[in-house]
């Protein structure tokens, strides 16, 4: 085992890491921008270390200072939660040649899944469904307008180095293609650095569905069933539930075989997540895998009783996994909502400023993972996210209904957040009935909308 970590991250995801060193004793380092000196993860990690200013690229995203603390600090592995560097192949590779255990995948499954294109071309090989579209990505505006003829219209322009919904474009009529495949492309070297594209068939009324994987060096590897993520905004996910009501015993099976095939293929390691379209019709279609632990991950553990950072930990430091595949067997049912700093209302502004009040719900079967407190300043350069509410109950109906409780419990002052949206979206019928698709928080916000304030 593990004698020292450093979380290479912040906010409520570092605290869960620290949570889960602490009972496994280990020493904890945390890093930090000088925007989150006052943060929680700073006050709880046995060490702490400021790697730069507030800018993501000068502290979180800067790869030599990071490993410079894992080196002051003599720590002998890293784990970098969600975003920022957690599915940078570059980051891995720099840690394994610094002997630093990286508590994630290999650099090469990262690599591999991180081409988003080239991802789609491996799952196909193993025999994945995949979402009718090029083969790996397109050279060009005139092919690219070449290729889109003989995909068909409605369809996707997507970045290959893609995530968190940025880089892609919907694209209805041919007349509109090639203006979304310039800003499509822009967009794409902007966040990734990388325009290369490559086009999807674009699936209406899908839900969106993903299947949580676990390996170990030893060979094995399982799942721990499945995450309906289907309310999103812009592609970005704001409630996740598990297990789906839209899934029959027949299909999570086969959603279930399909993942632990394209996972095999890659001799995947440790946690990562295998996305997939859903549609009305029952068919499935991978979209993309995290190599990373999700921010969702909450509701999995919930309903299995696993602890999922523990055991990265511990398979990263060469364990066998320490469950089984009938794990996977749900018990219960459970809800995450994420708490962000913006206004629903106002087509998700950013809010930002200090917290005047914050009061979290409790009560049986009610979990919140927070960094924030009263006196907390929302800062403009990270993510909006302020808190997770996830909520167990014995079957979906209590679950809704404690998550609505939950929610009215639910106090934040001073910044504007999406409890309000969280409070009707539970309660909208298409919601209620297991009927919502990724197109369900666009049709409710559009009767709560309001102009946005110059």
């Amino acid at each position: 085992m593990f004698n020292k970590i450093l979380i290479a991250n912040r906010g409520e995801i570092a605290l869960r890491i620290i949570r889960a060193c602490k009972e496994l004793n280990i020493a904890t380092v945390a890093v930090y921008s000088t925007a989150d000196q006052d943060s929680l993860h700073v006050r709880f990690a046995d060490e702490a270390v400021c790697i730069g200013k507030s800018q993501p690229n000068d502290s979180y995203l800067n790869i030599p200072r990071i490993i410079s603390a894992a080196a002051i600090t003599n720590a002998d592995a890293i784990h970098p939660g969600y975003g920022f560097l957690s599915e940078n192949e570059h980051f891995a590779e720099v840690c394994e040649a610094c002997d630093i255990t990286f508590i994630g995948p290999s650099s090469s499954a990262i690599r591999l899944m991180g081409d988003k294109a080239e991802a789609r071309k491996q799952m196909a090989k193993a025999g994945v469904p995949t979402v009718p579209g090029t083969e790996g990505t397109v050279t060009g505006e005139d092919a690219a307008f070449d290729a889109a003829r003989s995909i068909g219209y409605p369809l996707m322009i997507k970045a290959a180095a893609g995530g968190g919904g940025r880089g892609i474009r919907i694209v209805r009529e041919p007349s509109e293609f090639r203006e979304h495949y310039r800003t499509a492309a822009q967009e794409a070297i902007r966040a990734f650095n990388d325009a290369s594209l490559y086009l999807e068939r674009f699936i209406e009324n899908a839900r969106h569905i993903e299947i949580q994987v676990f390996g170990d060096q030893h060979g094995k590897l399982i799942h721990l069933g499945e995450r309906d993520c289907s309310i999103q905004r812009r592609r970005q996910k704001l409630i996740e539930e598990a297990p789906s009501p839209a899934l029959t015993d027949d299909l999570r099976s086969r959603l279930g075989k399909a993942t632990l095939k394209g996972a095999r293929s890659i001799r995947y390691q440790n946690a990562g997540t295998m996305e997939y379209l859903l549609t009305p019709d029952g068919n499935f279609y991978f979209m993309e895998m995290n190599t990373r632990i999700q921010v969702e991950h909450p509701v999995t553990e919930l309903v299995t009783g696993q602890d999922l950072i523990k055991e990265q930990i511990r398979v990263a430091a060469g364990a066998v996994l320490s469950f089984k595949q009938h794990v996977a067997n749900f018990r219960g049912h459970a809800i995450e909502c994420r708490i962000n700093a913006e206004d629903p209302d106002r087509n998700f502004m950013p809010s930002t400023g200090e917290i005047t009040s914050f009061h979290v719900p409790g009560g049986f079967g009610v979990r919140v993972d927070s960094h924030v407190y009263t006196k907390y300043s929302v800062s403009p350069y990270y993510d909006s996210m302020l808190a997770k509410l996830i909520v167990w109950g014995k079957n979906r109906e209590e679950a809704i209904t404690r998550a609505q409780r939950a929610l009215e419990e639910f106090i934040v002052e001073g910044v504007k957040t999406t409890i309000p949206f969280h409070s009707r979206m539970l309660g909208h019928p298409d919601f209620l009935a297991g009927r919502a698709t990724t197109t369900l928080a666009e049709t409710l916000q559009a009767q709560h909308r309001q102009p946005a304030t110059p």
